[in-house]
């Protein structure tokens, strides 16, 4: 909440926008998990990245997503995470960049969950604690 108060007008009325929207398709949503793309991305970039939450810097890994394509974080486009084996016109790990660095194999994708993350074990192994725990949109909906 600290990283979106720094923002300026303009991005804050973009974020709004985009959590107005996910409330809209959750209202509708039909399923057992309901998935959405982060509000904090504008243009596929993260407007609070230096204030981004344990989700967000885990994510910085490749991880597979809910629709069973691979996924790589944004910050790989801004010369970070996997930004030597990613071809970014197809948006994919390039094998040729893989093998021209000598890596003997492919980087692998994780298969991260938010219950796995927040799990009191998890917790307890690395020594903190999250407190309030829920789906980011919520925390903007009750204002």
């Amino acid at each position: 909440m600290y990283g979106f108060a720094q923002l300026s007008e303009e991005t804050k009325k973009k974020i709004l926008e985009n959590i107005r929207k996910v409330n809209e398709e959750k209202k509708n949503f039909k399923g057992e998990n309901f998935m959405y793309d982060c509000p904090f991305l504008i243009d596929e970039v993260c407007s609070v990245y230096n204030f981004r939450g344990i989700i967000c810097r885990t994510f910085g890994l490749m991880y597979n997503g809910a629709d069973g394509k691979v996924k790589v974080p944004f910050c790989c486009y801004q010369g970070m995470n996997y930004s030597n084996v990613i071809d970014p016109e197809t948006r994919k790990i390039s094998q040729e960049k893989v093998d021209k660095r000598g890596f003997k194999e492919e980087p692998a994708s994780f298969n991260l969950s938010y219950k796995f993350l927040t799990d009191p074990d998890f917790e307890k192994g690395f020594k903190f604690k999250f407190g309030d725990k829920k789906p980011l949109i919520d925390w903007f909906s009750e204002e």
